[in-house]
């Protein structure tokens, strides 16, 4: 029996290393979302048995980098106009910034949207249209499906956040750029 690649070399040519190519795939996704978008969202809060609905802008910029292998982003984000659902939500954020950025097959993030503690999602690419975020932190494990749809004109996102292990939010984002 003939085994491949027997030494377990995954560096096979300095330009073909798996790191440059997720690294490059990744930097190439996350420049697709540059722009400003009309985020409409839907919450549905378990503990409360009740659906939100209402409207965001987002803006997503690319920063000047430290490094080259490292791609620094800033996301800003507020309401379309004023809601309820922050006065009876208030560990949401009506508005607010984060910065972040990608390392490897992670973005690394100054802050997450339901704290102010820094960490790092994890990266799963489903294909060149979408990627899935992973987090924890405090006790609070997310799952979100972000998907660039018909020439990166449209995102749909799904966020699952799970506190104490109990399903306590699910959103459904659905958003139109503005301003490339």
């Amino acid at each position: 029996m003939v085994f491949i690649n027997q030494k377990k070399n995954l560096n096979f040519g300095e330009n073909n290393s798996p790191e440059i190519s997720l690294n490059s795939n990744l930097k190439r996704w996350f420049s697709r979302n540059i722009g400003f978008w009309k985020s409409n969202r839907t919450y549905f809060l378990n503990e409360k048995q009740r659906a939100y609905t209402l409207s965001m802008n987002i803006n997503i910029q690319a920063l000047e980098n430290k490094s080259e292998w490292e791609s620094h982003y800033k996301f800003t984000w507020y309401p379309e106009k004023k809601y309820k659902f922050f006065e009876e939500n208030p560990h949401y954020k009506e508005k607010g910034e984060m910065q972040a950025f990608l390392k490897g097959h992670q973005l690394v993030r100054e802050n997450f949207y339901l704290s102010n503690v820094e960490g790092i999602s994890n990266i799963k690419q489903v294909d060149e249209h979408e990627m899935i975020f992973e987090s924890s932190y405090e006790d609070w494990h997310i799952l979100e499906h972000t998907r660039l749809v018909d020439s990166d004109n449209y995102r749909f996102r799904v966020i699952y956040s799970w506190n104490k292990n109990k399903l306590k939010i699910v959103e459904n984002h659905h958003e139109i750029k503005i301003i490339k």
